[in-house]
């Protein structure tokens, strides 16, 4: 019998709480944590069971694969905060560089050619493995569009690491998605905010699993 990964998801904002929300509608269990401890406790206390409330660093020292569900911008002192503990660890970088324009819209935050991905690949704590990945949706469809049916929607995924690949995968396919690799971590700007397959870019929209091939 195959041995599930253990899964944190760190910070309970609108995308931390659809992807626990995720995996715990389709019956796996995850740990949650933020930095408001009530919060996840109750989080985890509405979760018919699925849910374990820890604090940070007990939930990044019990997963094997955390999720800091956090903006952009606070990557890097999370990494400095919680280096060591995140040896060996799989990280999933949720994150889109952007910022509200004024305007009721979205603007980058970085060069336009940069991303996210690259960006945090850099400052990475040493022996963390990294994959991009449950960024290339918005809250509303993380949560909405998951176990799609008659058809599941896909979420792209980047990774320089093959041999996590399957470890993520199960945690996409767990969360009622398909899983669909575009390439290393060079390839983050095509699945973040603004990109040719995310969403809220020249995608435009949730695609299954032949569409998403297609616009490989």
């Amino acid at each position: 019998m195959e041995t599930l990964k253990k899964v944190a998801v760190i910070g309970l904002g609108n995308i931390g709480k659809a992807i626990a929300g995720d995996l715990i509608n389709n019956s796996h269990e995850v740990i949650v944590a933020s930095r408001n401890n009530e919060e996840s406790a109750d989080f985890a206390q509405q979760s018919k069971g699925f849910a374990q409330s820890m604090d940070i660093d007990q939930a990044i020292n019990t997963a094997d694969i955390v999720i800091p569900a956090i903006w952009f911008g606070a990557f890097k002192e999370f990494f400095n905060d919680h280096g060591d503990m995140l040896k060996n660890k799989i990280i999933v970088d949720v994150s889109n560089p952007i910022a509200p324009d004024g305007n009721g819209g979205f603007k980058k935050i970085i060069g336009e050619k940069e991303s996210a991905g690259e960006l945090n690949r850099a400052v990475l704590p040493e022996g963390a493995r990294l994959v991009k990945a449950f960024g290339t949706l918005g809250a509303a469809n993380l949560a909405g569009a998951s176990n799609g049916n008659p058809e599941k929607a896909v979420l792209f995924y980047a990774s320089d690491d093959s041999s996590i690949d399957k470890d993520i995968e199960k945690v996409i396919e767990n969360a009622g998605f398909d899983p669909l690799k575009v390439g290393g971590i060079d390839q983050s700007i095509r699945i973040e905010v603004f990109g040719d397959l995310h969403e809220f870019g020249a995608l435009g929209k949730t695609v299954n699993l032949s569409e998403a091939k297609s616009k490989l």
